[in-house]
């Protein structure tokens, strides 16, 4: 695998890297063209080119390799695979921050910019294949400076947004549980159980969490762990409580116990991760003494933890909580689109208002609001009829801007996570990813930010009123 990465920058390996890039290159235009043009098989398609670049920069990391010029980017210490890894995502970065530059202000498919976001994979491989021979060139000085006051912080961005987009998503699963269940139609006493059952089962797991971590990683000496579990343990009461408060159900009639329980089982779990990620030296990590699976449970941990960034990155680049309007899924009819006459935008205006009344007077799902079906087939400036799969005709999903912006500080996150290692022991092959006091405390600390976002959620309504009006929004 070393010789492999390490491959000399010689005719035969030009030779296969032309052949690997063009293959590479041809293999996705083939993916971008089976996935058709919508938005989800695009933000897909960035997620597993985030994937592969994380899975290249670890077998580097852990081979102690660099993939081009190892007399430059190695220094005497033998330091190949960290400089390697900061290359790789710097140039995927700026990649990146290229597109999220020249996709600012783009509202639909039918601005021609739009192409450089769902289309066009080839050339943005090529350039991002530039990118790293150009990252190669840049001395590893810069790559030291890179790293403290540009990849740090937008780590701890990453992690931020990853954390709002939990606690969103617990007040949106909880939400569309009640308001199926308010409904009171056939199918209101499935949902009911479902948001009993479930959050009866989150809870339960958080407390057989809590009593494996005091049993497993609270001995006598682990000090660090005492405290990390009992914390997490008292924001958990205090989570729930709060849910329950009648003044705060008062200013929000569906904050309640499911969103807590959601929020409590994955801090929880954050907790109980950050205890298996840190290193043994005070023998309070059981689980890195199992050296019979040691090589498995490291890949399997690194694959899963590259595999959670990705989708953390995807899911909350189209996430409503971040896109600074609140549409509810509701179609986009801007006036990005022109047509004449009655023609196009102005008959899918008429369509959508004449559906909007029928709704209204009870004689359509409201669900028809956001079916797509109704649209005409738009004709873009040229005349050429749009894509039958495009469903950003009318508008854009997600805002392309923020979706590379997120993506680059997904990028730098995974430069630090692979390479800030505090200590480290025999790890064989591979370097297990996170296994780091550093990364255990960014776990426990995330844990508690975690609880104060999901609080503040919770008690703002009841401390400014004026600023949730519920009863309108519902």
């Amino acid at each position: 695998m070393g010789a492999v990465i390490s491959l000399p920058v010689s005719m035969a390996g030009s030779f296969v890297a032309s052949c690997f890039g063009g293959c590479c290159s041809n293999l996705m235009s083939k993916a971008a063209s089976s996935l058709g043009s919508s938005s989800l098989g695009t933000r897909l398609l960035y997620a597993v080119w985030l994937l592969i670049n994380s899975l290249i920069s670890w077998i580097s990391y852990s081979a102690n390799k660099s993939i081009l010029w190892p007399g430059k980017t190695c220094t005497g210490t033998g330091e190949c695979g960290f400089f390697t890894v900061h290359r790789l995502n710097f140039a995927l970065g700026c990649l990146h921050l290229i597109l999220a530059s020249v996709l600012t202000g783009v509202k639909s498919t039918n601005d021609m910019r739009a192409a450089f976001q769902n289309s066009w994979w080839s050339l943005k491989f090529i350039l991002y294949l530039c990118l790293i021979v150009l990252s190669f060139v840049i001395p590893n000085d810069f790559y030291i400076f890179f790293s403290k006051w540009v990849s740090v912080p937008s780590g701890a961005i990453f992690i931020l947004v990853g954390l709002i987009l939990l606690v969103d998503f617990a007040h949106e699963w909880a939400e569309t549980c009640i308001s199926h269940v308010e409904s009171e139609d056939e199918d209101s006493s499935f949902w009911q159980r479902f948001l009993v059952l479930g959050t009866t089962s989150m809870y339960t797991a958080s407390i057989i969490m809590t009593v494996v971590m005091y049993i497993m990683f609270c001995h006598q000496q682990c000090n660090m762990n005492q405290t990390a579990v009992t914390v997490n343990l008292v924001l958990t009461v205090i989570t729930l409580v709060l849910s329950v408060n009648p003044k705060i159900q008062e200013a929000n009639p569906k904050s309640g116990l499911a969103q807590s329980s959601m929020v409590s089982v994955y801090c929880t779990y954050l907790t109980m991760s950050a205890m298996s990620s840190e290193p043994d030296d005070k023998m309070c990590n059981p689980l890195v003494r199992s050296s019979g699976t040691r090589k498995f449970s490291i890949i399997l941990g690194s694959l899963f933890t590259f595999i959670a960034i990705a989708y953390t990155t995807t899911r909350a680049a189209a996430n409503s909580a971040f896109q600074g309007t609140n549409t509810n899924g509701a179609i986009y009819l801007g006036n990005d689109i022109e047509y004449e006459g009655l023609g196009g935008q102005t008959r899918n205006q008429l369509r959508y208002e004449a559906i909007k009344q029928a709704v209204e007077e009870g004689s359509l799902p409201e669900s028809a609001l956001y079916d797509t079906a109704w649209l005409g087939t738009p004709t873009s400036a040229s005349g050429a009829i749009g894509s039958q799969n495009d469903d950003e005709r009318t508008g854009t999903k997600y805002n392309y801007t923020l979706f590379h912006i997120i993506f680059f500080l997904a990028t730098q996150w995974i430069a630090i996570l692979l390479t800030i290692n505090v200590t480290q022991d025999d790890v064989g092959d591979f370097i297990p990813v996170g296994r780091t006091y550093f990364y255990s405390w960014v776990k426990i600390v995330s844990a508690w930010i975690c609880y104060a976002l999901y609080g503040w959620t919770v008690v703002a309504p009841a401390i400014m009123p004026d600023r949730f009006d519920y009863e309108n929004y519902y």
